[in-house]
């Protein structure tokens, strides 16, 4: 398919899912000026990635990527509370998990990205100007599409109660973290030992595993979506798509999939891969069906 035109199909389908859940996720939520809060907040998620597409156009980077994409959690999570004015405790604890989770994981993927010099995903799409925009055209769906239901609840106008509901979901969310940032620091000190380079991981959460960063994430926005159903109403119901579409995208369309098929390319012939693959789940926590080989 030419690039122009799977840029446009691609942008085209992006904005018509974001236009239908800004439609839902808006529904009898705070509005101003007749427009709803949640809209704005899809609005804003789009020109964060528009504006740094531009600088990345022109420098033909991808360095700032996946910061953008936390910076734009920042920015639709802030601006659902000021534009809705929800300052109760409930609003401000979603909104603050979200901060936390943005705050550590965009600038830890930047350093990363800066250290190997380059996010090797990029090397043929940053050379494609309707590729390229499609790529970050994509990443504020998939930012507005992940916080749909806290946008939904903080903006709701209703008060969140901070019941054991809410705290059950705290919790959720807090194990999901944790799993999420054990797992880079161990692979991120692994990656530091000169001899494990050009070898995989199976120690620690790792053993449990194939991909528990990316478990941690699932589970912390199921804890942030359990956090937000009670101040959801009417249509806003359909922002629970959230975790789900995580999920989907961490394990069908980029996330485990590539890196699996990396994985294969790299040690696909080695026994030892091949011992680890058997016995380790792909993204479940679960103790491994026996011992795998070193890493």
């Amino acid at each position: 398919m030419n690039d122009w035109v799977l840029g446009t199909v691609s942008v085209a389908a992006a904005l018509a899912v974001s236009a239908g859940l800004a439609l839902a996720g808006g529904d009898t939520g705070v509005r101003l000026n007749g427009v709803s809060v949640f809209l704005v907040c899809g609005v804003f998620a789009f020109l964060v990635q528009w504006l740094m597409f531009i600088h990345a156009w022109v420098k033909k980077t991808e360095h700032f990527f996946d910061l953008t994409g936390s910076l734009t959690y920042i920015t639709v999570v802030i601006a659902a509370v000021v534009l809705s004015s929800n300052f109760s405790a409930g609003a401000l604890t979603i909104a603050l998990v979200i901060l936390v989770w943005a705050l550590r994981l965009g600038p830890f993927l930047y350093s990363r990205v800066k250290q190997a010099g380059e996010d090797r995903r990029f090397r043929s799409i940053k050379q494609s100007f309707p590729v390229f925009f499609m790529t970050w055209t994509l990443q504020g769906t998939w930012v507005f599409i992940t916080a749909g239901c806290a946008l939904a609840a903080i903006s709701s106008g209703r008060s969140i109660a901070v019941d054991g509901w809410f705290v059950g979901g705290l919790l959720l969310w807090a194990f999901g973290f944790a799993v999420e940032v054990i797992a880079d620091r161990q692979k991120t000190a692994f990656r530091a030992v000169a001899e494990n380079q050009g070898r995989f991981i199976t120690t620690g959460l790792w053993a449990w595993s194939r991909h528990p960063n990316y478990f941690g994430e699932i589970v912390l926005w199921c804890g942030i979506a359990v956090m937000a159903y009670p101040a959801l109403a009417g249509w806003q119901f359909v922002t629970l798509i959230s975790p789900v579409w995580v999920v989907i995208l961490l394990t069908f369309i980029s996330g485990i999939r590539m890196l699996e098929a990396r994985a294969e390319r790299a040690w696909g012939e080695d026994p030892a891969f091949r011992a680890y693959k058997k016995n380790t789940p792909a993204l479940m926590l679960w103790p491994p069906k026996g011992t795998s080989g070193g890493a």
